[in-house]
Formats: C-alpha cells, sequence, structure tokens
C-alpha cells in the first residue's frame, strides 16, 4: 500500500518531467569571437653584410602606434647615419620598449651555412625570416617591412608557418624611409659592434670593419698570431680578402669546420620587461634555434 508521502513524490516527479513530444531546452553555442590582428608592423634590416671580420646580425622590431612615437622622439633614423656610441644608446632604448628580434650569426656558422646555400641572399633571408617569425610568435601582426635585397621570394621561402600569413613589402633602401626599419637597422648594427669589440679582445688588438687593405694586414695578423685555420672564427671566407690574406690551394672551404657546435646560429628574442643584456651565442625569448 502507498502512502501518501510516497503518492506525493509521484505526482512531484510526474509534474516535473517534460510533456512528450517536447525536448529540454538547448543551449545555443556562444558565437566564436574572431581575434583581430594587433596594430602595426615589423620592420627588418641587417648589418655586418659588407665586413669581412664580424657576424651577419638581423634585427626587426614591431612598431605600434604607441612606439611610432617614441621612435620619432628618439630621431631613429639609418644606422649608417649615426655613430657606434649613439647607436649603443639608441640600442637600450629600443629594446626597452619595444617588442624585437635579434639573430646573430657568428663567422664560424656564417661560413657553415654559406657554404651549404652558396649563397648570400639566400642566408640573408633565412635571417630575416627567423626574425620575423621570432616577434609573431610574441604579438599577432600582419604586415612586415624590409630592405630589399636579390630576389623578393628569397624571405617569402624561408618564411614559416607564421611568416606566411603576412604581408611582406621589400623595398630598396627601405631603412632610409622606414621608422621601423630603420629601427631594425640600429639593433643590428649595435649587437655587431658588440661582437667585433668581443672578437678584438680575443685578437688583442681592435679589428677594422669593412672589406679595405687594412683589413687584410688585420687578417694575416690574425693568421700569423692563431694560424689560418683560426680565421675561420674571426672573418667571412668567402670573400676576396681570404685568397689575399693567405694562399690556399684548397679554396677557402678547409677551412671549414663540422660539428653540432656550429650547424646553426645562436638567436635573442626578447622584449619590454626581459631585463636582459646580450651574450655570447645566448638564447632568449619562445624561439630558441641554436
Amino acid at each position: 500500500m502507498n502512502t501518501s508521502k510516497e503518492s506525493n513524490r509521484s505526482k512531484t516527479t510526474r509534474a516535473d518531467r517534460p510533456p512528450r513530444g517536447h525536448s529540454k531546452a538547448q543551449k545555443k553555442p556562444k558565437a566564436k569571437t574572431q581575434r583581430q590582428p594587433a596594430p602595426g608592423w615589423i620592420g627588418t634590416d641587417e648589418s655586418g653584410k659588407g665586413d669581412y671580420f664580424g657576424p651577419l646580425v638581423i634585427g626587426g622590431v614591431y612598431v605600434t602606434p604607441k612606439t611610432q612615437g617614441l621612435l620619432s622622439n628618439l630621431k631613429v633614423r639609418d644606422s649608417k647615419k649615426i655613430s657606434d656610441n649613439v647607436i649603443k644608446d639608441l640600442d637600450f632604448h629600443i629594446r626597452s620598449h619595444c617588442i624585437y628580434s635579434v639573430v646573430v650569426i657568428g663567422p664560424d656558422k656564417y661560413n657553415l651555412l654559406y657554404n651549404k646555400m652558396k649563397n648570400l641572399n639566400k642566408l640573408l633571408a633565412w635571417g630575416h625570416a627567423r626574425v620575423i617569425e621570432n616577434i609573431l610568435l610574441r604579438v599577432d601582426c600582419r604586415k612586415a617591412i624590409s630592405d630589399q635585397f636579390g630576389s623578393e621570394g628569397f624571405i617569402q621561402n624561408a618564411l614559416m608557418k607564421l611568416g606566411k600569413k603576412i604581408e611582406l613589402i621589400q623595398t630598396p633602401r627601405a631603412e632610409e624611409a622606414d621608422l621601423g626599419v630603420a629601427a631594425g637597422s640600429i639593433l643590428a648594427r649595435a649587437e655587431f659592434v658588440r661582437r667585433m669589440e668581443r672578437l678584438s679582445q680575443e685578437c688583442g688588438f681592435e679589428l677594422p670593419k669593412g672589406a679595405s687593405e687594412n683589413v687584410n694586414q688585420a687578417a694575416r695578423q690574425v693568421a700569423e698570431k692563431m694560424g689560418t685555420d683560426a680565421l675561420n672564427r674571426f672573418v667571412k671566407l668567402h670573400f676576396k680578402n681570404t685568397t689575399k690574406v693567405v694562399q690556399n690551394p684548397s679554396g677557402p672551404e678547409s677551412f671549414q669546420r663540422a660539428g653540432p657546435t656550429i650547424d646553426i646560429p645562436s638567436t635573442q628574442s626578447i622584449g619590454p620587461g626581459d631585463n636582459q643584456t646580450p651574450s655570447e651565442d645566448s638564447e632568449r625569448g619562445p624561439f630558441p634555434v641554436h
């Protein structure tokens, strides 16, 4: 026999059930909001391309409406028109306020990669593409500007997954017309100067920049002091200077040294708030390739 409590519970349960033929109301899925790309653009440029001694350095800076005003106030311009002392000061301010990336290809690594690629423009494109990719890991930007060298397809072909989505503009002498490219050229030049100072300390005398006859004399000093094989750590061997410095029947390739320590360049990729200073062959940021 059912009690009154059981009868009331049964009635309540039946009352709570939805009528036949009707299903419970389904929650509408929330509409997905598309993420808008960040305003601004990336500018990239290199330093050390025409220097016999020292590394090849590629720098890139992400410019926003806010940092654009800062860079203008700092009078950021083509690094070739700025002294090395001023370059270092501007480099500090840019690193402190902007998202950026610097890729350094030291001489020994440069020589190995050039020996594989046999083309300076392809090596340059590799560096520019890595800088762009590093910055895109920090910010969803859709535009990049770089100085034009060789075929425009070099950088496009070297870009990876993130870089394929951006609009890439390559302009001759872009460092003179674009604030971002000029800022990238300053970072690259400042790092090149620092690396040259370290190499000079290693040699025990100041290494000259460029590729003139005084550079050849300095390279002969290095070869006499440390041996011809040591040139691989200081110079870009494919330059014609090498044949003037040392007569080598096997060619510059004989200086190449294989090994895990020189198979790919070091990279730096940091931005404001990281409070770090560059160090030899160090890895920083979200895209380590050392």
